[in-house]
């Protein structure tokens, strides 16, 4: 508890908005993306979906192979635990959904879907795109593709099994514009996957890195990740770390209210 307190006071003593910002690439992505208000048919939508799995109650064995929940005794959970616990912060999926929509990636990878809140954020905001999501718990997977049928989210697939597995072969055969990493918050792992998407990686991919201030241990991999040689600009959102890697900009780092 005291590391994600303090962690945050820092955040706040180092973070500005777009007035600190002196970037122009940056700068528009800050007051045209980050500062834009979400369209309010994709806000109607996103929620809609957040509710029918919230109004979930049946019970599920959930397989996982992360770090664990902080919050969760046992394996076996409500789906609209789940859904409120564990899935993406309506927040934070429309900042997502935008994120989406001002990018246009092509082609979007997601490293842990869970029931797939934020799958379906991806796709909302972007159904033009190709989705490929990655779920180790089969029984997850199957609430998820439930809902991704249920709302006609046709651009997204499903692949289930350990992601040691299925992302080489992802990678191997793909090329993405986007990545999502929300599979695992323990340190070797995330950069694993990290040096596996670096791959797939060109000038103008985005990595999306959930949850860096959530340990001392995720915290220090975003701190390795920053460091990268083909890292070249960073963004902190306190909740996110979002990586670019524009050869045509300096190495900078920055610290962005949200």
């Amino acid at each position: 508890m005291w590391f994600k307190i303090s962690t945050y006071l820092s955040f706040l003593l180092k973070s500005t908005n777009q007035h600190g910002v002196h970037s122009p690439f940056v700068y528009s992505l800050v007051t045209k993306c980050f500062y834009k208000k979400t369209n309010f048919t994709k806000i109607i939508l996103f929620k809609e979906i957040k509710k029918f799995l919230k109004n979930n109650h049946s019970k599920i064995e959930v397989s996982d192979f992360g770090k664990g929940s902080k919050v969760f005794k046992s394996n076996t959970r409500k789906v609209s635990d789940i859904a409120k616990i564990a899935g993406i912060s309506t927040k934070k999926a429309l900042l997502l959904i935008r994120l989406v929509e001002y990018f246009k990636p092509k082609n979007i990878l997601e490293i842990g879907t869970s029931v797939g809140l934020a799958s379906c954020a991806l796709s909302i905001g972007n159904p033009q795109s190709k989705i490929k999501t990655l779920e180790g718990c089969k029984n997850t997977a199957q609430i998820a593709q439930q809902t991704f049928e249920k709302f006609h989210l046709n651009n997204i697939q499903l692949n289930i099994g350990d992601f040691n597995s299925t992302l080489p072969k992802i990678i191997e055969y793909n090329n993405f514009d986007m990545v999502y990493f929300d599979g695992n918050h323990q340190k070797e792992p995330t950069l694993n996957y990290f040096k596996e998407c670096l791959k797939t990686a060109h000038n103008n991919s985005i990595f999306i890195f959930d949850d860096i201030h959530w340990n001392k241990e995720m915290f220090e991999t975003w701190k390795i990740i920053k460091q990268h040689p083909k890292v070249t600009v960073t963004i902190n959102t306190y909740f996110w770390g979002i990586v670019f890697f524009r050869n045509e900009q300096l190495k900078q780092h920055f610290t962005i209210r949200v």
